[in-house]
C-alpha cells in the first residue's frame, strides 16, 4: 500500500501503559444457522422463493449465514398474519400487554451479553458500545412503553385512543436490534401488530429477536420479520392492509416512500439522514469538548444519522482545541470489534466502506486538508481510519452530504449568530450540539437551530422517555417518549 502523507508516522510510546487484547468470546452469540427463513405467525418458515442472501462478518467478511430474499407473497403471509391476530391482541387490556412487553425486556436484560456479541459479529460495531449502550437501551425501551400499555388515557392524544392495525416498519443496519427496540415496543404497546424487515446487512439480532417473542409467549402473528433486501422492503410499505409505515434509513430511500404512499390513508413516520453541528464556543471546557466532539463523530464509526460531522469551532481557539482533539484521536484504537479495548470498529460493508471512501477523496479534490492518526488496520475485513478535515467551506460535498463514517469536517465562526447561520445551511434538520458555559446562550442557540435534537455540553445522549427525530429532509414524526406514542395510534 502507498504510503500517505496525511497520516501521522507511526511514533513509539514510552512511557504508557499498552493495553493487552481483550476479548470477547465469539462462541457467547451461541448457535448461529446456516439458513434463516422468516418469521410469519410465530413460526420460523421457508420463503415462497429460492433466492438467498448472505450476511457477513464485516471485520472478517466471513459468511456468517444465509437467509431468505423475502418475495411479494412473503409479506402478503406476514401481513395476513398480523392482520389475524390484531383483533384479539387489540382487544387485551394495557395491562395485558403490558406484561408481554415487560417479559421481553426482562429476557433481553438475561441475554444481553448472548445479544451484544451477536450485534457486533453481525454489524461491526465495539463491544464496548453494544453491551454498554445498545442493550441496555432495547431492554428500556421496552420496560418504559410497558408502563405506558395501560395510561394511553393519559397520554394527552383524547381518552381510549385506538390502534391503527398492522404497521410494516423498516431498519436500517447502524443500530440493529436498538431500532428495532424503538419500533416495536411502542407499537405493541398501542394495540397494534408489526410485519418487520430488517437490514440486509444485519439480520441476525431480529431473528434472535424473533427466538424472544416465542420465548416471551407472545400471541403468534403479534410479530412477524420478514428478511429481504429494498425489494421486501418496497413490497412491504406498498401493501394495502398496513395502516402504519415506520422507516429509518436515508432520505432518497424516504422520499421514496413518501411519493408510494403519497394519496393513501396510511400513517407514515420517517427518520432519515443528518449532518449535525456541533458547536463549541470560546468559553467552553476544552477537554470536555473533545471528548464530547469524539463521542459525537466516531461512535459507532460515524454510522450515526445524528452524528456531529460537522465541527463548529470559534475563531479564537480552533488551534488550541484541534491539537487537543488530534491527540485525543491519536488514543483511539482501530481494530477486533469484539476487543474491549477498541474504540473504533469495522465499517459495516464494502459498499459503505466505498461511499466513505469516495466523499473524503472529493473532499482532498476540493481543497479540505485531510488528517488521521498512524494506525495500523487489519488485512482483512473493512476498515477506515478516524479523519479529520480542515480549511473546510460550506460549498464543500464533505460539509453538505451526509458520509455516514468517521470523518470529521471542520469549520469556523466569529458570532453565535454566524454560528447558527452555518449550523442551519444543510439540507437536514435532525440534531446539534452545543459547548458553552453559558446558560443563557444554549437557550438562545436551541431556539435559532433547525434541529429535532439539540445537545447541550453533551452529544449522542438517548433515553427512552425523550423524543427523537428531526424534520427538514431528516424526516417527520417522533420516536422515544410519550410523543413516540401518537406514531401509532388513530388521532
Amino acid at each position: 500500500m502507498a504510503k500517505n502523507k496525511n497520516v501521522e508516522e507511526p511514533v513509539k510510546k514510552s512511557g504508557l501503559f499498552e493495553y493487552a487484547p481483550a476479548p470477547e468470546s465469539p462462541a457467547a452469540a451461541g448457535d448461529i444457522a446456516s439458513s434463516y427463513g422468516h418469521f410469519i405467525g410465530g413460526e420460523f418458515v421457508d420463503s415462497s422463493g429460492s433466492e438467498a442472501l448472505k450476511t457477513v462478518n464485516p471485520a472478517t467478511e466471513q459468511v456468517l449465514a444465509e437467509f431468505a430474499q423475502g418475495t411479494d407473497e412473503d409479506v402478503d403471509r406476514a401481513v395476513t398474519a398480523a392482520r389475524k391476530a390484531f383483533a384479539d391482541w387489540s382487544a387485551l387490556p394495557g395491562s395485558e400487554r403490558a406484561k408481554y412487553l415487560f417479559r421481553i425486556a426482562r429476557i433481553v436484560q438475561e441475554r444481553s451479553r448472548e445479544l451484544a456479541v451477536l450485534e457486533s459479529i453481525d454489524n461491526g460495531k465495539p463491544i464496548r458500545e453494544t453491551r454498554d449502550v445498545d442493550l441496555p437501551l432495547v431492554a428500556a425501551h421496552f420496560f418504559y412503553y410497558a408502563g405506558w400499555a395501560d395510561k394511553l388515557d393519559y397520554a394527552g392524544y383524547g381518552a381510549n385512543p385506538k390502534p391503527l392495525g398492522v404497521a410494516g416498519q423498516v431498519i436500517p443496519w447502524n443500530f440493529p436490534l436498538l431500532m428495532l427496540a424503538w419500533k416495536i415496543a411502542p407499537a405493541l404497546a398501542t394495540g397494534n401488530t408489526v410485519v418487520l424487515k430488517p437490514a440486509e446487512t444485519t439480520p441476525l439480532t431480529a431473528l434472535r429477536f424473533a427466538e424472544i417473542c416465542r420465548q416471551a409467549g407472545l400471541p403468534k402473528g403479534v410479530v412477524n420479520i420478514v428478511t429481504g433486501d429494498g425489494r421486501t422492503g418496497a413490497a412491504l410499505t406498498a401493501h394495502p392492509d398496513v395502516n402504519k409505515v415506520a422507516f429509518t434509513g436515508s432520505t432518497p430511500v424516504g422520499r421514496a416512500i413518501a411519493k408510494q404512499l403519497a394519496g393513501t390513508r396510511k400513517k407514515l413516520s420517517l427518520e432519515l439522514g443528518g449532518k449535525a453541528a456541533n458547536i463549541v464556543f470560546d468559553d467552553a471546557p476544552i477537554d470536555q469538548a473533545v471528548e464530547g466532539i469524539v463521542n459525537g463523530i466516531f461512535f459507532n464509526q460515524g454510522h450515526v444519522c445524528c452524528a456531529g460531522s460537522r465541527l463548529l469551532v470559534q475563531e479564537s481557539i480552533q488551534d488550541e482545541l484541534l491539537d487537543a482533539l488530534k491527540r485525543r484521536m491519536g488514543t483511539l484504537r482501530v481494530g477486533d470489534p469484539l476487543d474491549k479495548n477498541t474504540d473504533i470498529g469495522a465499517i459495516n460493508s464494502a459498499e459503505q466502506l466505498a461511499r466513505i471512501t469516495a466523499l473524503t477523496a472529493a473532499g482532498e479534490a476540493e481543497g479540505a486538508e485531510r488528517w488521521s492518526p498512524a494506525c495500523e488496520l487489519p488485512g482483512n475485513g473493512f476498515w477506515f481510519r478516524p479523519t479529520l478535515f480542515t480549511g473546510v467551506s460550506q460549498a464543500h460535498r464533505i460539509a453538505q452530504e451526509e458520509i455516514f463514517g468517521p470523518v470529521l469536517s471542520v469549520l469556523t465562526f466569529r458570532t453565535p449568530a454566524e454560528a447558527v447561520e452555518k449550523a442551519n445551511n444543510t439540507p437536514y434538520g435532525l440534531s446539534a450540539g452545543i459547548w458553552t458555559e453559558k446558560g443563557s446562550r444554549i437557550l438562545w442557540m436551541a431556539n435559532r437551530l433547525k434541529a429535532g435534537v439539540v445537545w447541550a455540553n453533551t452529544f449522542n445522549k438517548f433515553d427512552p422517555t425523550s423524543p427523537f427525530g428531526g424534520y427538514k429532509e431528516s424526516g417527520y414524526g417522533r420516536e422515544g417518549g410519550r410523543h413516540g406514542l401518537e406514531a401509532y395510534l388513530d388521532v
